[in-house]
């Protein structure tokens, strides 16, 4: 039997279980934790995208602040100096 044409099985507790032997209610449940757990690591993937761009983000905007401190130290050294 290939692995397309078997059934569903779940383990829980060490012991295996096909979908198709659960109650309805079970069904369910276990289609909710599929569908959440899929989310879960969708939003994982998402975040760690945000967390990059963040990252940068902040970065660049550090590195303008300090071009922008060093042109008005500059500028003040100039002052000062004439």
């Amino acid at each position: 039997m290939t692995k397309q044409n078997q059934e569903p099985v779940i383990t829980l507790d060490n012991k295996e279980m096909k979908v198709s032997d659960l109650t309805s209610q079970q069904q369910y449940l276990h289609s909710q934790i599929l569908d959440l757990t899929n989310k879960q690591k969708r939003i994982q993937f998402e975040l760690d995208q945000v967390n990059a761009s963040l990252s940068v983000f902040q970065n660049t905007f550090i590195e303008s602040t300090k071009e922008k401190a060093d042109e008005v130290l500059k500028t003040e050294t100039k002052t000062i100096e004439n």
